[in-house]
Formats: structure tokens, C-alpha cells, sequence
């Protein structure tokens, strides 16, 4: 591993909201608020858990963010400030959304934007407290700034999957009979949390066998048995910026089918992968992966034996984020855009075959973050 690249520095998120100001101009919002969550720590570095109790940063089409914040968290939250010092506060028999409303209309806000993970029990609020605002959606705004990566972020992003792909080789390289995947799945976070990740792992699924082709893994325990198909998925967060990375082999020698469908999904990626470039459309990186699985045979559509679900999603300090690789998105992609391709294969009762790696949109195409795996029989 290279040493770790620094976390996001404070001109940079000044920067992310002077972005996120002028978008707000062009969309006709006088202030968008940003509740708890990666939002909130995105563009003020502020790093906090949503809860039941409102706290956030409403951020004007000028000027610096204001908070709005639980009096008894008053303390902890300045100490984690680094743009912007007003902080208005409500006591517990007080309303957060009477505050919020206080504050706009100091600002005559008629426009104002939600982030998009904004409860829907705060909307309610919201509008209760403040019933002439119009309340609308912030994704051009939010998403019009997150979903281009700059290099610091794809810094951070690439060195956490090669931490991950590196989790990755460890757990095919100790595998044996008898193993199950709960004891792998904890192998795997103190792995990463050895690694440098912020903690242990995100999440882990590791399935064996038939149970391979559920999407989001098994229930329950499995033991590892000779010839079974083997399909890890992991990713942790350093610096908040996440890692996501699928492997799918056999433990021992695979058959004529475990074959035939992992070279169709290595293909499927593939072509998916030849498709990037700015100004394609989100939705034909999802129909360059389908045909392939078509022209097998797979599908069609969201059909199984084939590909149930999308090609990929967009990717940073959300697992899951814009933009969706899935077919009718007309979103363009554009440099700096992050995502996966894992066309999955799911073939109920028989196996799952699912290879995913990240690529980042250049000028002119598309890299890979990490090396996709080059064969059944060397995964890495």
C-alpha cells in the first residue's frame, strides 16, 4: 500500500460550497438545509449521526452556513466547526422547525431545497413550521457537486479498494474445507481495520454455493465445501469515502458451468467498461452489459438466468449514490463521475457469479480504480 492520501481539506469543501451557491442560482433556491449525515459532512466537514433530533446546516445562496442544533450538543458541535460559526440552538421542550422557519424567514427564503436523505417526518415539520416556503428537492444542487469526484477524492477512493482488493486476495489465499462465512466475514473486518480503513469493515457478504445467487447474501450459516462457487463483496470507508468490491471463484476445480458463466460475466463488465465516456448516458453502460448477457442467452431484460438487477451505481461517501447505471437513465456521465459495474449472473439455485469493480470517468474514457479480476482459475 501507498501511504494513506489526506483526508479533505477545509478550501476544498469552501470550495464545494461556492459550487453548490451558484448551482443554487441557477436552480432558483435561496437556501438548501442538510441534515445530519454525508451531506453535511461534505460540504462542512462536520461529521454527524442522523437522529430523531434535527441538527444541521442550512447554507444560503450567499454568504456562510448557519446550524441549527440541540442546546446539549452545543459544545461538541463547535468543536467540530471549520466553516462557519453561527449556531442557533433549541431546547428539548422547544421546536427545531420553528427555529429553521425563524431563520429563512430572516433570509425572505421563499425557494428551499432538502437534501435528499432528509426525513420525511422533518419535511412534515418543515412545512408545518414554515407553510409559505416552497420545499423542494436539493439534488440538483447536492448531487450536482458530489457526483464529480476531484482528485482528492478519487485519491482517497482508489486507496481504499486497494486496501479492499488486498482484503480480498488475503481471504482466497486461506480459504479451506470447513470454513464458514461468518468466521470469513470477521476475518474480513479485522482485516480492514488493520488496513487503516476508519473502522472495520462496512459490510460483508461472503455465500458458498447455490446461495451465491442471492444479490445481498445468504441467510444464515454455511460451511465451505470442495467445488463450490465463492462470492465475496466488501468495502469499508476511509476518510469517508467508501470501498465496494466483489470476487466470485471456486474453491477448487470449477465445472463446465461455474466457467461458462463467470467468463460471460467477466465479458458483460468488460463491455461495459468499453462504453464509458463523457457525455454517454447512464443507461448505456447498463445496455452495453445486458447484450452481452443476451447473446449468451441470459435474460432477457431482468430476467434469470441473467442480470436481475442494475449495472452499477454511482459511488463516494454513500455506498450508493447518483449516478444509476440502469437502463432508461438519460443523466450523462462527466469526468470525475465514480461508479461500479457488476452486471451480476444469477442462475437460482445453481450459483451467482458477480465481478465488481469502480471505474472513475476521464477527459476522454474511463480507469479503473482497481485491476478487474483476469480469470476464474487466477482471480487475482
Amino acid at each position: 500500500m501507498t501511504p494513506k492520501p489526506p483526508p479533505i481539506t477545509v478550501e476544498e469543501r469552501r470550495e464545494r460550497i461556492a459550487r453548490a451557491q451558484r448551482l443554487m442560482v441557477e436552480e432558483g433556491l435561496d437556501a438548501i438545509l442538510l441534515p445530519a449525515g454525508t451531506s453535511l459532512r461534505y460540504f462542512t466537514g462536520v461529521r454527524w449521526g442522523l437522529s430523531e433530533r434535527l441538527l444541521a446546516a442550512v447554507l444560503p445562496r450567499e454568504g456562510e452556513p448557519v446550524y441549527l442544533a440541540p442546546a446539549f450538543e452545543e459544545p461538541k458541535l463547535r468543536g467540530l466547526l471549520s466553516i462557519g460559526d453561527e449556531v442557533r440552538l433549541w431546547q428539548e421542550d422547544e421546536s427545531a422547525y420553528t427555529l429553521a422557519a425563524g431563520l429563512l424567514s430572516e433570509w425572505n427564503a421563499a425557494r428551499v431545497g432538502l437534501d435528499e436523505a432528509t426525513p420525511y417526518a422533518f419535511v412534515c415539520d418543515l412545512a408545518t413550521a414554515a407553510p409559505a416556503i416552497e420545499w423542494t428537492d436539493a439534488a440538483p444542487v447536492v448531487s450536482g457537486c458530489r457526483q464529480r469526484k476531484s482528485p482528492a477524492e478519487v485519491a482517497l477512493i482508489r486507496w481504499a479498494m486497494e486496501l479492499t482488493l488486498g482484503v480480498h486476495r488475503r481471504v482466497h489465499a486461506t480459504l479451506s474445507a470447513g470454513m464458514t462465512n461468518t468466521e470469513i466475514v470477521q476475518a474480513i473486518d479485522r482485516l480492514h481495520r488493520e488496513g487503516g480503513a476508519d473502522g472495520g469493515s462496512t459490510f460483508a457478504i461472503v455465500a458458498f454455493g447455490d446461495q451465491t445467487a442471492y444479490p445481498h447474501g445468504p441467510d444464515g450459516e454455511q460451511r465451505l465445501a470442495e467445488g463450490e462457487t465463492v462470492l465475496v463483496d466488501t468495502g469499508c470507508t476511509v476518510e469517508g469515502y467508501h470501498s465496494d468490491l466483489t470476487r466470485t471463484y471456486v474453491y477448487g476445480k470449477p465445472t463446465a458451468r461455474q466457467r461458462e458463466l463467470w467468463e460471460i460475466e467477466q465479458a458483460a463488465q468488460r463491455a461495459a467498461f468499453e462504453a464509458v465516456r463523457p457525455g454517454v448516458a447512464c443507461g448505456a453502460i447498463d445496455d452495453a452489459a445486458r447484450a452481452v448477457l443476451e447473446r449468451h442467452g441470459l435474460g432477457p431484460g431482468y430476467q434469470t438466468p441473467g442480470c436481475p438487477h442494475r449495472t452499477g451505481h454511482g459511488l463516494g461517501m454513500d455506498i450508493h449514490e447518483r449516478p444509476f447505471l440502469v437502463r432508461g437513465n438519460a443523466t450523462p456521465l462527466g469526468p470525475g463521475v465514480v461508479a461500479s459495474l457488476e452486471p451480476m449472473i444469477v442462475a437460482y439455485g445453481e450459483m451467482g457469479i458477480r465481478l465488481e469493480d469502480h471505474f472513475v470517468v476521464t477527459e476522454d474514457g474511463a480507469q479503473w480504480l482497481t485491476e478487474p479480476s483476469p480469470s476464474l482459475d487466477e482471480p487475482f
